[in-house]
């Protein structure tokens, strides 16, 4: 069939249902985006790639549909990196469409060009170049099809001057694949250890959300053995927070309940996880991982299987068909050893645990360190961190999707929300990028328009995101809530500066002078400031009410005291040791 390049290429992202693009406009992608329209793809121009991308890693998260980045060539594609490997290491299935420089250019060094393939080699899971103008098709097939199947984000490079063309082209159909139940033998071995456990332990990560069925699965297995269930870290939705089994989640200001319940097993069973280290590292003082358990390991990914803990099975298959076949093969008295010790210990932990966090209004200091108490002193009236999350919790729907920024302010708060559902947590992950709260939010709100979403952010990640207030608030785009704690500092950095360098906070502060709120208002959108619990409780019932019946955007300011919570990297950092000494007085000016 005779079309141009620019067609057949829309009309395999048609095929394929990807109707929502997110970018800036640039000349290399104007042949494209001109048709987007008439083919009903709808392209969100943001204020930066950067977020950009991060709005694409949020649309996905939530709905479980592909969307597109695509940007100018060069430049507006190099912005892209950082939100490309957060996708990578949250395993969201997204298209990178990057137009390269004109192939009669390339190597010249020319205006905005810049290798793009090497660029994202470390950062997509498949990349593909188009060689050939009639097989335009043919890769972007394939490229999409590979994103699916191995659950990440994958690149389409194709020379600008490819576009225009006028080839004879058939679209191919989209190429589907069928995830793996996992080998009979491992699923066989993993039946028959859990079959025989006394303090059996589910791990529930990522890929239990993203697998179709996966909560259920993980939920019929856990009822069967009365197995409690921990989640990794900043997987809070991946089992439903109201059920009795549910532990919570481990790692970084984790929950001390599921700590406490899996420092005890003997079978842990890892379903869709990698077990990536900040979800085993040890919390409040606890080692709490089972040296001496059997550790079983699911994941869809045969490379991630055994790469951070000994593993006694690894089972390389879909989550949900894995956690069924399972249940399918246990003993008939499988559970049975211990059910009402483990049971009655369960409630109890979990009992105890959410007494201490509801009791919880402030951040300790570390022997030698009086940071925190400081903090205090300085501002006595304004909220602590915890005290603004048990605000924020009063007035949380239920329903709702949220987004956390990376941050210590955010990571205080990763023991407090649970959810009944999936894709409804949206954290920065692995990568750990400052600026994610509020792209990720608006990218989850125009997914899933008809449920109130709520971004968090510090102050400090939320100023690398700000300028896309001068985008959100045009009349396409939906209406969202953001909060940011406030503060004026780099907590976390400030953190380690306490405990590692005698509170020498160099580049922590941040301007006292600067109202988000401020900024909010000149964007044309809502800006409030909340000092009190009881005015953040008010500011979000109302925000929530403005978003989703008015149509309004909100963001919250909210002003909390300086007090820091757990560093992040206790497990990497050390006190440094003067030995040739430092002085201003070895200062040489440069020659010019």
């Amino acid at each position: 069939m005779k079309m141009t390049t620019e067609e057949a290429f829309v009309k395999v992202l048609q095929r394929h249902g990807i109707d929502n693009a997110f970018g800036i406009i640039g000349s290399a992608m104007m042949p494209i985006s001109d048709l987007f329209p008439q083919a009903g793809i709808m392209f969100w121009d943001c204020a930066h790639e950067g977020s950009a991308g991060m709005m694409a890693d949020g649309f996905t998260r939530a709905t479980g549909k592909m969307s597109m980045m695509i940007a100018q060539n060069g430049p507006g594609i190099t912005n892209f990196v950082t939100a490309v490997k957060t996708a990578y290491w949250n395993h969201t299935p997204l298209l990178l469409v990057t137009p390269q420089a004109a192939n009669k250019t390339i190597g010249q060094g020319g205006f905005q060009e810049v290798e793009q393939m090497k660029l994202f080699e470390d950062m997509v899971a498949y990349q593909e170049e188009v060689r050939d103008p009639t097989r335009v098709a043919e890769v972007l097939t394939r490229v999409i099809a590979k994103a699916k199947r191995l659950s990440g984000p994958a690149q389409l490079n194709i020379p600008r001057d490819f576009w225009t063309q006028v080839v004879d082209i058939e679209i191919p159909e989209p190429m589907e694949f069928e995830h793996s139940p996992g080998g009979e033998g491992s699923v066989t071995a993993a039946a028959k250890l859990l079959s025989g456990a006394r303090n059996p332990v589910i791990l529930n990560g990522a890929g239990v959300v993203l697998s179709e069925g996966g909560i259920d699965a993980a939920k019929a297995l856990a009822e069967r053995l009365d197995a409690p269930v921990c989640v990794g870290y900043q997987h809070n939705d991946a089992f439903p927070g109201s059920h009795p089994l549910f532990a919570g989640p481990l790692g970084y200001n984790g929950s001390k309940a599921g700590m406490e319940l899996i420092k005890d097993a003997d079978v842990v069973l890892c379903l869709g996880t990698r077990l990536n280290p900040f979800s085993t590292l040890p919390g409040y003082g606890m080692e709490y991982w089972p040296k001496d358990a059997r550790i079983i390991q699911v994941d869809i990914n045969a490379d991630r299987i055994g790469l951070t803990k000994k593993v006694t099975v690894g089972i390389v298959g879909d989550a949900a068909k894995v956690a069924r076949g399972i249940l399918n093969q246990l003993s008939d008295d499988a559970g049975d050893a211990g059910r009402a010790d483990r049971k009655a210990k369960i409630a109890k932990a979990k009992s105890t645990w959410a007494q201490q966090l509801s009791s919880m209004d402030h951040e300790e200091d570390d022997p030698g360190t009086t940071w925190n108490e400081r903090a205090r002193k300085d501002k006595p009236d304004w909220m602590s961190p915890r005290m603004a999350w048990r605000a924020i919790q009063s007035a949380l729907p239920r329903e709702a999707i949220i987004s956390s920024d990376i941050g210590n302010n955010c990571a205080i708060g990763n023991a407090y929300p649970d959810f009944d559902a999936g894709r409804k947590y949206l954290a920065p992950g692995l990568f750990g990028p400052c600026g994610y709260g509020l792209p990720a939010i608006v990218g989850a709100k125009i997914g899933q328009p008809d449920v109130p979403v709520v971004g968090f952010a510090g102050d400090g990640a939320f100023g690398i995101a700000v300028n896309e207030l001068t985008a959100i608030g045009r009349g396409e785009w939906p209406a969202v809530t953001q909060i940011v704690f406030r503060n004026y500092q780099w907590g976390a950095e400030k953190r380690n500066s306490t405990l590692w360098f005698d509170d020498n906070f160099v580049g922590t502060e941040l301007d006292t002078k600067v109202s988000y709120a401020g900024i909010a208002q000149a964007c044309g959108l809502q800006g409030v400031v909340a000092r009190t619990m009881d005015e953040l409780t008010a500011a979000l019932k109302q925000a929530i009410d403005d978003q989703m019946n008015h149509g309004k955007t909100t963001l919250i300011e909210a002003m909390i005291n300086q007090e820091l919570g757990e560093p992040f990297r206790r497990d990497a950092m050390k006190k440094p040791v003067s030995v040739a000494g430092i002085s201003k007085s070895d200062m040489r000016p440069q020659s010019v």
